[in-house]
């Protein structure tokens, strides 16, 4: 038999009732009204689609080069896998253009509730401005847009690792579950922009001692970058029983973005900076990305237990910051060169994990 999953936590399906209530708030607007009759129909349509749990509604058989060719594949997971791979192809040719993401971790803009422009996103322009006289491609990765954008989502991580690794594909292939609303998942874009990249520089604020929500959402999901199955028929699709024995006949943990270099620019105004970049650190390192170097993982305050109503004000006026962050963005530079041009050795290189995970 093996080792067979543990049940028993999940509360089942939810009532017609509440299923109802939950579909019809979208369109609680009264404009929506006149369509009554046609939502009604629609609905019909959903309410099947939950109960039959019509995850991937559209697939067709895997074909060569998977472990089961008959498994029927979801489109949308081979689309992303195929665009992964030609990012990967883009990111392995020495002719390309050097390319950073630089990533803005607040849930802050000025399209939604705070009606300002986040303190990450300034920061973030600088370190492109700097990498652009450096000759390098930059792609500005603003999480903030889950906040302020027509159904733009990160769903989070459902961790499946921790049942096998196995279970974990890569890319995710939790998302999307149409059958449970659960559409319109941003991270098929995020891993691709990942993979092309050859350096990622982070920017972000501390919320109570954490990573900013959408920063965490994508973090946990990135953990099938770290290990994961980049074959769902080898698992059935979800078979949690069998990814536990394919796990344990022996899995190799691939690291898919290893490699790539980063940088780190963590800002706050009263306290958790220090743990909050150690943290992002740990998780980069064990991923196997390579720092840029002491100057590259930064930490600073920002109007120090001043009135948050004039942070803005702080950060036009430090101009040490400032500089720092450009910093930042030349020792990312001078590092993905040196990588590049195989004058960075990596740390791991001729060394054997005895605890591969």
């Amino acid at each position: 038999m093996g080792i067979q999953p543990r049940k028993g936590q999940a509360t089942g399906r939810v009532s017609p009732e509440v299923f109802r209530q939950r579909f019809r708030e979208s369109f609680s607007d009264p404009a929506f009204f006149a369509e009554r009759e046609a939502l009604e129909r629609i609905e019909a349509i959903a309410w099947e689609a939950y109960q039959e749990g019509r995850k991937a509604p559209r697939t067709h058989p895997a074909g060569s080069g998977y472990a089961d060719p008959e498994y029927l594949l979801s489109d949308e997971w081979r689309a992303t896998r195929e665009a992964l791979e030609r990012a990967e192809h883009r990111q392995k040719d020495p002719s390309t253009p050097s390319r950073v993401l630089v990533i803005i971790g607040s849930s802050r803009n000025d399209g939604t509730c705070p009606g300002e422009v986040s303190k990450s996103w300034r920061l973030a322009r600088i370190a492109a401005d700097e990498l652009a006289r450096g000759k390098v491609e930059t792609d500005l990765l603003d999480l903030s847009r889950i906040t302020s954008e027509y159904r733009l989502h990160i769903h989070p991580c459902k961790g499946c690792v921790s049942t096998a690794m196995p279970l974990c594909h890569w890319p995710c292939s939790c998302y999307p579950n149409p059958a449970l609303g659960q559409t319109n998942d941003w991270m098929a874009e995020i891993y691709e922009r990942w993979v092309a990249a050859h350096a990622v520089i982070i920017i972000t604020p501390v919320y109570w001692y954490q990573s900013p929500s959408p920063l965490k959402l994508m973090i946990d999901r990135l953990v099938c970058a770290d290990g994961g199955n980049p074959d769902p028929t080898s698992t059935g699709g979800k078979d949690a029983a069998l990814a536990k024995q394919v796990e344990l006949d022996g899995w190799h943990y691939p690291k898919h973005l290893e490699g790539r270099v980063y940088g780190l620019v963590v800002h706050g105004d009263v306290a958790g900076i220090e743990e909050s970049r150690r943290a992002l650190s740990d998780w980069l390192d064990w991923m196997g990305l390579h720092d840029a170097g002491f100057n590259a993982r930064l930490e600073r305050y920002i109007g120090y237990y001043k009135p948050y109503a004039t942070s803005h004000e702080e950060l036009d006026s430090d101009m040490a910051l400032q500089q720092e962050v450009r910093i930042v963005a030349q020792a990312v530079s001078r590092t993905v060169a040196d990588a590049r041009g195989g004058r960075l050795a990596s740390p791991r290189q001729g060394l054997q994990d005895p605890r591969p995970k």
